[in-house]
C-alpha cells in the first residue's frame, strides 16, 4: 500500500524535528462544518506555535496521507455523512476502493508509525462502550495503543464510554495512562470523573522522560490525559442520566456500530445548545500545543 508523506514533514523526520500527527475524524465525523475544518486548522497552528510540525492524517482517494494540505482538510470536511470513517481494519479496503476516509485515533496511530512519528494528539480515545458485556462494542483504539509505541495526548476517553472498564483494559493491555497536570481521569466534557491516576507528570519534560524509558523497557502506546480548558458543569450523575437516554434513542434509530459515536456527539451538541461542540473544539487545540510541547522535549532526550 502506498503512503504519501509530506516533503515539509519527511524532510522534518529525517533531521529529527519534532513531528506531531493529528487524526481526521475530527474533520469528518466529530465536529460540523464549517468548525471541523477550522479546529483541524487550529490545532495544526498550536502545533506551529510550540515549535513542533503538524501532520494531519487521513485517505485521499486511498491513498494514507501523512500531512495533509489545508485544501484537502477542507476537500475532507466538506465530503458529507458518506464518507467512510476508516479505523485499523479499514485501511486496505479504503486503499484497495480508492476511497476518500477520515482516519480514527487507530488508524492514525498506525499510519503515524508507519511514517515514523512518535507523538500524536487528538480529542478523546475510544474505549469499552456501555453494556460491552452484551454487545462486545470496545473500540480498536486500545488494542492499537497496546502496540503501537507512541505517546498520545487527549482528554482522556469519550464521557460517552464506560471510563471504569476503559481504564481496567488499558491496564490490562498495558498501556500506561498517565495525568498530565492532574491526578483523576478526565472525562472529555468534564474536568474530574472522580477516578485517580497512579501515574503523573506536570511538565513535558517529565512526561518525554517517562516516554522513553517506557519503551526503553519493551513498552509500546501511553496515554497522557489532560482536562479540558473548561468544563460542561455537568455532574457525573447527570452525564449519566443523559447519555443513558441517548443510548435507548440510538437503539430505537439503529445508530449502532460505527454511526454510534458521531450520534452521541451530535445529539449531546443539541442537548447543550452546542457547548459539548465548543469544549471539543477548545480542548482539541489545547493537547495539540501539550503534544507538541512534549515532542520538542523527545526530540531533544533523542538529541
Amino acid at each position: 500500500m502506498t503512503m504519501r508523506v509530506a516533503p515539509t514533514i519527511a524532510a522534518a523526520l529525517a533531521a529529527g524535528a519534532p513531528v506531531v500527527a493529528l487524526e481526521s475524524t475530527l474533520v469528518t465525523h466529530g465536529l460540523p462544518p464549517p468548525m471541523n475544518a477550522a479546529a483541524a486548522l487550529a490545532a495544526e497552528a498550536a502545533v506551529r506555535a510550540a515549535g513542533a510540525v503538524p501532520a494531519t492524517i487521513g485517505l485521499l482517494a486511498g491513498v494514507p496521507t501523512v500531512g495533509l494540505t489545508p485544501a484537502e482538510i477542507h476537500h475532507l470536511a466538506s465530503a458529507g455523512s458518506g464518507i467512510l470513517k476508516a479505523s485499523r481494519r479499514d485501511l486496505a479496503w479504503a486503499a484497495v476502493r480508492r476511497l476518500d476516509a477520515g482516519t480514527t485515533v487507530a488508524a492514525t496511530l498506525a499510519l503515524a508509525q508507519a511514517a515514523g512519528i512518535r507523538v500524536f494528539a487528538t480529542g478523546g480515545i475510544g474505549g469499552v462502550h456501555r453494556g460491552a458485556a452484551k454487545t462486545f462494542d470496545i473500540s480498536a483504539d486500545l488494542w492499537e495503543l497496546s502496540r503501537t509505541p507512541m505517546a498520545v495526548v487527549c482528554a482522556g476517553a469519550k464521557i460517552i464510554l464506560d471510563l471504569p472498564k476503559t481504564l481496567e483494559l488499558l491496564e490490562s493491555l498495558g498501556v500506561p495512562v498517565v495525568g498530565f497536570g492532574c491526578r483523576e481521569l478526565p472525562g472529555f466534557y468534564l474536568r474530574s470523573t472522580g477516578l485517580p491516576l497512579e501515574q503523573y507528570v506536570d511538565t513535558a519534560d517529565e512526561a518525554a522522560e517517562l516516554a522513553l524509558a517506557h519503551w526503553h523497557l519493551g513498552g509500546s502506546g501511553l496515554l497522557f490525559v489532560q482536562p479540558p480548558p473548561r468544563d460542561l458543569g455537568w455532574s457525573l450523575e447527570r452525564a449519566d442520566v443523559e447519555i443513558t437516554n441517548l443510548l435507548a434513542e440510538a437503539n430505537q434509530t439503529g445508530q449502532m456500530g460505527k454511526q454510534l459515536t458521531p450520534f452521541l456527539l451530535r445529539r449531546l451538541g443539541e442537548l447543550t445548545t452546542g457547548a459539548t461542540l465548543t469544549i471539543n473544539e477548545e480542548l482539541l487545540i489545547a493537547n495539540a500545543a501539550t503534544a507538541a510541547a512534549l515532542a520538542c522535549s523527545l526530540a531533544r532526550g533523542r538529541s
